[in-house]
């Protein structure tokens, strides 16, 4: 589901026979739950407004859904290898690093 960028993963609780779901793309927690599919909408939906509000009225940015940006650490070996494959392939390190990440997620 997604809202105002906000994306959630929803899962079926077959016990207390109700949807629940977590907004994926935050460090921030926004939680939502619902017993049919319009009120988990609805539900989702308000959730996310309630952390927009709760944001203004502290006076603090809501976080904003991932940026795309990545610190990552390599091994000098590996980001050796990484450079070679890229020039190979005449692509920055970070078009690799991205098309690698986009492989690796495919296949999952």
């Amino acid at each position: 589901m997604n809202y105002k960028g906000f994306e959630a993963k929803i899962e079926y609780d077959d016990e207390a026979r109700i949807f629940h779901g977590e907004v994926i793309n935050l460090r921030d927690v926004i939680t939502f739950q619902g017993e049919c599919v319009d009120e988990l909408e609805q539900a989702f939906r308000d959730s996310v407004e309630d952390y927009l509000d709760f944001c203004a009225k502290r006076g603090e940015k809501p976080e904003k859904p991932f940026s795309g940006k990545l610190i990552l650490r390599l091994s000098p070996e590996l980001y050796r290898e990484v450079t070679y494959c890229a020039r190979r392939k005449n692509i920055s390190v970070n078009s690799a690093i991205a098309e690698a990440v986009a492989t690796y997620t495919s296949k999952q």
